[in-house]
């Protein structure tokens, strides 16, 4: 079994958050589009379960599994905003909160990249 890289994860998330966030900015670009359902993504943690490897059988005795799952995919969601007689359902408040909370992602994401490369580089040069 191979050990969870961070790399790769924040890789993985970085990934996931560029999705969102395209995601959220549509859904902001089209706020007063005629019939527009807005979209939004898998949360991380599902979409991480998803793709986690998971056992395979290789012997008819062993124990039975999958393979990868799915990639990030974008999905519309219901909302209990009441839809404007455009048939619009967008709301700017709840949009603008998830484009901070991806932008919070982020730095969050990079900062932990940048503390664990320079944890990295001192163990190397000592």
């Amino acid at each position: 079994m191979k050990p969870v890289q961070l790399f790769d994860l924040a890789a993985a998330q970085a990934r996931w958050l560029s999705v969102r966030q395209n995601a959220v900015a549509g859904n902001i670009a089209n706020a007063s589009t005629p019939d527009f359902k807005p979209t939004d993504v898998e949360p991380f943690d599902k979409v991480l379960a998803k793709t986690a490897p998971t056992l395979v059988a290789t012997n008819s005795n062993h124990v039975g599994g999958g393979a990868f799952g799915s990639a990030i995919g974008r999905r519309e969601f219901e909302t209990d905003v009441p839809v404007r007689p455009s048939g619009n359902a967008v709301v700017l408040e709840e949009e603008l909160m998830k484009a901070g909370e991806v932008r919070r992602a982020f730095e969050l994401n990079t900062a932990i990249v940048k503390a664990f490369h320079r944890m990295i580089m001192m163990t190397t040069r000592s």
